[in-house]
């Protein structure tokens, strides 16, 4: 979907491009590990909300950051406390409405 602002997800805002948002509890412990993803399709800072929320859902996530590219391949960092599966991170992606880039798949 495509509206005249120039956001894809339809919520009416305009690009936020090279938009970083970060939410990590501060007491994250130590012993956390990471995982770079790449994701297709976000537009704004909407669309980094839905990523965020639905990530930071998935136990064992502690923290997610999102370098958003407009309309291409934004870089999301997940952080972790516990081993977590990549289809398990894929899929709280896709149920935010985007994909994995097909190189990070």
């Amino acid at each position: 979907m495509s509206n005249e602002s120039g956001c894809n997800c339809g919520c009416g805002t305009a690009s936020n491009e090279g938009l970083t948002i970060t939410a990590r509890p501060t007491d994250a412990p130590a012993t956390a590990s990471s995982v770079t993803l790449q994701v297709d399709g976000m537009t704004c800072g909407h669309c980094v909300s839905s990523v965020t929320e639905e990530l930071t859902e998935v136990p064992g996530v502690s923290g997610v950051e999102v370098a958003l590219v407009a309309g291409g391949t934004s870089t999301v960092t997940v952080t972790t406390t516990a081993p977590v599966e990549n289809s398990t991170l894929e899929a709280a992606v896709a149920e935010a409405g985007y994909a994995l880039s097909p190189a990070s798949a």
